[in-house]
């Protein structure tokens, strides 16, 4: 393996975890009945208030692999308002970090009647981030920045800011994260403070003609600011309604819109990859309670570990109010 290869795994490694490291990796968790992880403009949007713990683990029997939890609540307040607190816990190989969120939404209803949804809504979330560098098994003198020995950490504030629109079995949520430049100084004093990154998802639910099933057909967008990475998600996901709730499962492709080049052979020619996820995703709704289980894979020639990316959602409704909308709208009613 040349170096040129090294480096693309390196690459590949940070762009598969730049999300993770400046807040809330965005994987593909949102499609667990969970866009309020991503998007604050859906704080108390649903008929109930909804509680989801994630866990994530990465390339299993590799030490220090990249694993993240989250745990999320959100629940509508008044007539318009809705409010949610958001807490993770990341961790990458020598680096970490913890937050929290605390949200608060708007929602502005068009709708003639109860029964039709017309939704516009927005949400502001702010959260205090503290990431930290774990450097006692490091050797101070291969490279005059590490320090040896120490465990540094740096804490920073920042806000995402979104608004949503439902209609019927419509809908399109867009969020910007981290719209505050906050310096830190945890690396190096040359850190970036632009930490900004840009979402946009949506969305349309089509009912089958037995009325049991339905599917829903999704896209999502993300843009990071500073690095001018851009993926994309196509997804597609079925739901059967069954006397005791419902049963769904789906599949997500992710594709980075930039290419990484390589030589996989010495004197061979160069070639390009592009970062692929596919993850197949199962998810039931009993009663109040809801589970589902993500397997994310990555594809291409050149990867860390042929292992996949596996994720657990556990979920709980509370305080549920009568479905008012009559609409194929699984994240509202």
């Amino acid at each position: 393996m040349n170096f040129k290869k090294i480096y693309l795994i390196l690459g590949l490694f940070l762009a598969q975890m730049s999300f993770a490291q400046e807040g809330i990796a965005v994987y593909s968790d949102y499609l667990s009945d969970n866009y309020y992880l991503i998007h604050p403009s859906m704080a108390g949007a649903a008929n109930c208030a909804k509680v989801r713990l994630t866990a994530r683990q990465q390339w299993f029997g590799q030490s220090d692999a990249p694993q993240l939890q989250t745990l999320s609540f959100n629940t509508a307040v008044g007539t318009n308002g809705g409010v949610g607190v958001i807490a993770f816990n990341d961790k990458n190989g020598y680096h970490s970090q913890t937050g929290a969120k605390l949200t608060y939404a708007h929602h502005i209803r068009f709708s003639r009647s109860d029964y039709d949804l017309n939704q516009l809504s927005f949400g502001m979330s702010a959260g205090l981030i503290q990431s930290r560098l774990d450097e006692t098994s490091f050797d101070p003198d291969f490279d005059p920045i590490i320090d040896g020995g120490m465990k540094q950490k740096d804490s920073y504030f920042n806000v995402d800011v979104g608004a949503s629109y439902n209609f019927l079995d419509f809908y399109v949520h867009f969020t910007a994260k981290n719209v505050i430049k906050s310096k830190r100084n945890l690396y190096t004093d040359y850190e970036s403070d632009n930490l900004t990154a840009f979402l946009l998802t949506t969305g349309y639910v089509f009912s089958l003609p037995d009325d049991t099933w339905s599917l829903e057909p999704s896209l999502m967008f993300q843009a990071i600011s500073e690095t001018e990475e851009k993926t994309i998600d196509i997804n597609l996901k079925a739901y059967k309604e069954l006397d005791f709730g419902r049963v769904w499962g789906g599949l997500s492709y992710r594709r980075g819109l930039e290419s990484a080049q390589y030589r996989p052979n010495v004197g061979g020619n160069i070639e390009e990859q592009s970062l692929q996820y596919f993850t197949p995703i199962i998810g039931v709704n009993y009663k109040n309670f809801m589970f589902s289980y993500t397997y994310s894979y990555l594809a291409g020639d050149v990867r860390f570990d042929n292992s996949g990316f596996h994720q657990i959602t556990l979920g709980l409704n509370l305080f549920c109010k009568r479905e008012k909308y009559d609409c194929n709208c699984p994240a509202i009613n």
